[in-house]
């Protein structure tokens, strides 16, 4: 290696370095004391910086805090990439989210110390649930990318790769919002696992009819009997209806 060559990998891994402290001071420092406790000079302080070293690498305190999560969707993408070509598109998109999920080298939510927290957080937090947002559709552009050479297609012109992108990636946010609100850290595999199988299964099948609430019926009192509640179910309403119809 020349030393004209060393030169500007010796910058690269120096800036990596420097970005990286930005990152950990603002993630430790968010969930710490809270979003809106903390300012961008106190996280360049931290890191050891100034000003205008953290802008260079960041445009706001929200993306320094939410930095180690940008690496998820690349890993993600990798895995999507590394699926066997006559997997359905849908079909690998979810073996991929799996596959991060049970690879400890990849440092999965589930696994990583106060991810989960910061999640909390994000949740509660507009303006980080926001860049949080943004991190998810640069993941899932490239996501459609890696999908429509899957299929051979352009995805300007062909729709399919945007569909199953957003349908995986729907199911992934549905699961990361149940697993925040459910508070066990270790259930995020499994709630992955049912959101897809809510997509493959019963949102695909024939829908189920839901009860009906009649607006006008009586208020139910404590001691009255069941038939007050006012709910009648379109499903008990069908199978008289089936009775009916085979007695005629």
């Amino acid at each position: 290696m020349t030393p004209e060559r060393k030169i500007p990998e010796r910058r690269s891994r120096k800036a990596r370095r420097t970005r990286d402290t930005l990152a950990q001071a603002a993630f430790e420092l968010v969930l710490d004391r809270g979003l809106r406790n903390v300012t961008v000079e106190e996280i360049a302080e931290a890191a050891d910086v100034d000003r205008r070293t953290f802008s260079r690498y960041f445009t706001s305190k929200e993306a320094a805090a939410l930095d180690s999560l940008r690496g998820d969707g690349d890993r993600i993408n990798a895995a999507l990439r590394a699926r066997p070509a006559p997997e359905p598109p849908l079909l690998a998109y979810r073996r991929a989210v799996l596959d991060w999920l049970a690879d400890p080298g990849a440092e999965p939510w589930h696994r990583r110390p106060r991810i989960f927290d910061l999640l909390v957080v994000a949740e509660e937090e507009p303006t980080l649930y926001a860049v949080f947002h943004h991190i998810r559709v640069d993941a899932q552009e490239d996501s459609v990318a890696i999908i429509a050479d899957r299929l051979g297609v352009d995805p300007r012109q062909d729709i399919r790769p945007a569909v199953t992108v957003a349908a995986g990636a729907g199911a992934l946010l549905a699961a990361q919002a149940a697993w925040v609100r459910g508070g066990r850290p270790d259930a995020l595999p499994a709630l992955v696992a049912e959101a897809f199988d809510a997509l493959s299964a019963d949102l695909l099948g024939e829908p189920r009819p839901a009860p009906e609430r009649h607006l006008d019926a009586p208020e139910r009192h404590p001691g009255a009997p069941e038939q007050h509640r006012g709910i009648t179910s379109t499903t008990s309403t069908a199978e008289e209806a089936e009775g009916t119809e085979a007695t005629s």
